[in-house]
């Protein structure tokens, strides 16, 4: 047996195919079911998060009121009101988005015996995604929406990589 040399070059274009061949088995290993999963697990992210910004709304509409009718007055803010309803807006519309999208990935997943068909649509999930996570990360949300946007963002990056789509940054 004769031991060669091999030269950077060589071996970094080794290592990136075998990568690449790597991640594509990867992708294409999984079950139905186990991708049904991690479908699931989005869509329920989405659910939790949806729910805790429309109770935060409902929570910050009530506090608002309780302090008008006790007389109080307001802390100012750095923010104008209007400025607050364009990222809640932005915010919301964002969310539809993804929450429409997820939707359609569902119905086309529950639709074919081929997974991987329904790629586009987790495009398009993945795309919703990182709209809402420009939002985030430029918004005060606080600490409880960042805790379920991060698990929802490792939920939808978990999908990403079953269907061997680039995941979303954190």
């Amino acid at each position: 047996m004769t031991i060669r040399k091999v030269n950077a070059w060589t071996l970094g274009a080794l290592l990136t195919l075998g990568g690449v061949a790597t991640g594509t088995l990867a992708a294409q290993a999984l079950a139905k079911p186990q991708v049904a999963n991690l479908i699931a697990k989005v869509e329920n992210g989405v659910d939790e998060f949806r729910d805790y910004l429309k109770k935060r709304g409902e929570n910050a509409g009530a506090a608002a009121s309780s302090a008008q009718a006790q007389g109080r007055t307001a802390r100012r803010t750095t923010a104008s009101p209007a400025t607050k309803e364009a990222a809640k807006d932005e915010l919301d519309s964002a969310l539809g988005d993804l929450n429409r999208s997820t939707n359609r990935l569902r119905r086309k997943f529950d639709g074919t015996d081929a997974w991987m068909e329904t790629r586009v649509e987790v495009e398009r999930v993945m795309d919703d995604g990182r709209k809402i996570n420009q939002v985030v990360a430029r918004g005060k949300y606080g600490a409880e929406a960042s805790r379920l946007w991060a698990v929802l963002r490792t939920g939808m990056n978990d999908l990403a990589r079953a269907y061997g789509l680039q995941p979303m940054a954190l």
